[in-house]
């Protein structure tokens, strides 16, 4: 599948070339395709997980919503069986094409009945104990993202949630925990339950929100003292998400301890301990200097993200949760997918797919020389600016 690398983006600097007969490898990526769908049946589990992570390498960068619609219970017949058969590795790929099915289908009634199939089965694994803790990772986020995309059932919806909810409340009891190690083994899913639960409560009417904020903002600022980086930055973020939608259902919207949390996302976004790596460091201090922005101020730095000829801007809390999710399960294709995905298109509120005809798409295109001074340009710029870093440094005598 190593030739699918090359449709993640049509705008893409590729190197020029004759001419690709369109047709002629749809039609050998679709032969090919079909193989892969045959080999998640397969007796060897090696051979199976393969084909689930070509399937996935393949929906990840090419919209195959007709191929995909004459088969999507075969698939579906497929990953069940993976998911509830397989062992941790298969487990996960499964979970990962469930995620990336639904966002191939779309908000349809196809994904509907896709959801009703796999929902049980990846509520099972998420709840069972003796499964693995990256099976269990990996069905919390495909669990939160699938029903994300297809449920208008509120009450599956809030199901979900609850779901979610006694996965990653078990973090608040963390210091009254006596067995450590099993606390910090569990924090991954901790993690993506939180993360995955954060994303369905965008979507929540606002009654429901209003509960859900009174049920947890008090307790969420625990986890901002975990000794996981990932599951404070997950903690933080999530509360600036919830103080955005506090502060949207209620203008005068009030909170007690607000200075008290204030000086704990003050202390994480200038915190300088020894014993913590440096990229560690810079990463927590950028996302909590916009945390404690968002809690403070109630401010948003606006990020702008560019495919093709558009852009789309991340200007609150909610978008960026929601971005942020299908970007980890898209990877390099989250451009290609902003650009002819109907589904993430109105997530995003950009409207119609852009039609570009092959004269543009040229046009859209650098030469190799050019691309080459443009390289040149950027490493000259790179190594100045990072000069000047080291030699402020120096001059201080800041060391991390």
């Amino acid at each position: 599948m190593s030739h699918c690398s090359g449709f993640s983006d049509p705008a893409s600097f590729t190197e020029d070339g004759p001419e690709i007969d369109e047709e002629a490898t749809q039609e050998d990526l679709e032969y090919k395709l079909k193989g892969f769908i045959d080999l998640t049946l397969d007796k060897s589990a090696k051979t199976r997980q393969a084909a689930l992570e070509s399937l996935k390498n393949a929906f990840s960068s090419k919209i195959l919503y007709e191929f995909i619609m004459e088969r999507r219970m075969t698939l579906t017949d497929s990953i069940e069986r993976c998911i509830k058969k397989g062992k941790s590795d298969e487990q996960c790929a499964a979970a990962g094409l469930a995620c990336l099915l639904c966002v191939q289908m779309g908000s349809g009634i196809e994904s509907e009945e896709i959801f009703k199939t796999l929902g049980p089965v990846l509520k099972k694994i998420v709840c069972d104990g003796t499964a693995s803790i990256q099976a269990r990772q990996a069905c919390a986020t495909c669990l939160g993202i699938c029903c994300f995309i297809v449920t208008d059932d509120i009450t599956e919806l809030y199901s979900t949630m609850e779901c979610l909810e006694n996965i990653f409340t078990k973090a608040y009891q963390r210091d009254r925990d006596t067995n450590g190690v099993s606390s910090t083994h569990n924090t991954v899913l901790h993690i993506s339950a939180l993360l995955a639960w954060t994303l369905l409560l965008t979507i929540c009417p606002m009654n429901e929100v209003k509960k859900k904020i009174e049920m947890h903002l008090h307790k969420l600022p625990s986890l901002l003292s975990c000794d996981d980086l990932n599951m404070r930055i997950a903690a933080g973020e999530t509360l600036a998400l919830l103080f955005e939608l506090a502060r949207e259902t209620d203008a005068d919207f009030f909170y007690e301890d607000m200075e008290l949390l204030t000086e704990k996302l003050r202390a994480l976004a200038t915190d300088g301990n020894k014993h913590r790596a440096k990229v560690d460091k810079r990463k927590q201090r950028s996302v909590f200097r916009d945390v404690l922005r968002a809690v403070e101020e109630r401010d948003f730095p606006t990020e702008m993200v560019k495919f093709g000829p558009e852009r789309v801007y991340i200007d609150c809390w909610v978008k960026k949760q929601t971005y942020d999710t299908f970007k980890e399960v898209l990877g390099s294709g989250m451009q290609y997918h902003l650009q002819s995905n109907d589904f993430l298109r109105n997530v995003f509120e950009l409207g119609p797919p852009v039609m570009l005809d092959a004269a543009t798409l040229k046009t859209m295109k650098i030469s190799r020389f050019e691309r080459h001074l443009y390289n040149s340009a950027a490493f000259k710029a790179r190594t100045k600016a990072r000069s000047k870093c080291r030699d402020k440094r120096a001059d201080v005598g800041e060391f991390f």
